[in-house]
């Protein structure tokens, strides 16, 4: 596995949930993060474009019901590849999580 930019696990973490646009990933990201992620335009459409490079992602048709206010919004899904490199991504910081449980890190500070 290659190292995941940070942004970039968060985009495709978004995206797992199903299909979104742009404005709606990084308002996930923000809620999820409690705003310590704030994922700027610049950023965010360069992640999407490398992304899609990368094979991880992919423009899709906007699901049903999707809002359609302001033009034409511009859907992403995860293809299969990206859906493995997130889950990849998740068990190994599992496998972190596990060894900071193990070292009386977390919160609860107790090994499982």
């Amino acid at each position: 596995m290659t190292d995941l930019k940070a942004h970039w696990f968060q985009i495709l973490f978004a995206l797992s949930a199903g299909p979104l646009h742009g404005s709606a990933v990084v308002e996930e990201v923000l809620e999820r993060t409690d705003g310590a992620m704030k994922l700027w335009p610049a950023t965010l459409y360069g992640s999407l474009r490398d992304l899609e490079e990368a094979g991880w992602i992919r423009e899709c048709e906007a699901p049903d019901g999707a809002p359609g206010e302001g033009g034409r919004r511009r859907f992403h899904e995860l293809t299969p590849s990206g859906r493995r490199v997130v889950s990849e991504e998740v068990a190994r910081l599992e496998a972190l999580v596990d060894e900071a449980r193990a070292r009386g890190l977390t919160r609860a500070g107790t090994a499982r």
